[in-house]
């Protein structure tokens, strides 16, 4: 997601992406361990991409 895209969701939307994306890193890293995957960049984009909402989400309760 990008930045814009997260700047137009709504707090609800950004709590449920946030826990969405949370799970699919947790998913991604077990995975990993296991049996490397075959695009493990893809661990870092979900890491960012919920941090990117995490920052938003508290920038927003703050205001």
């Amino acid at each position: 997601m990008k930045k814009q895209e997260v700047k137009e969701l709504s707090i609800e939307e950004l709590k449920e992406k946030l826990a969405e994306y949370t799970k699919q890193h947790a998913d991604l890293k077990m995975a990993h361990f296991v049996t490397p995957l075959e695009n493990p960049l893809q661990i870092r984009k979900v890491r960012r991409t919920a941090a990117r909402l995490a920052t938003e989400l508290t920038k927003r309760e703050n205001q």
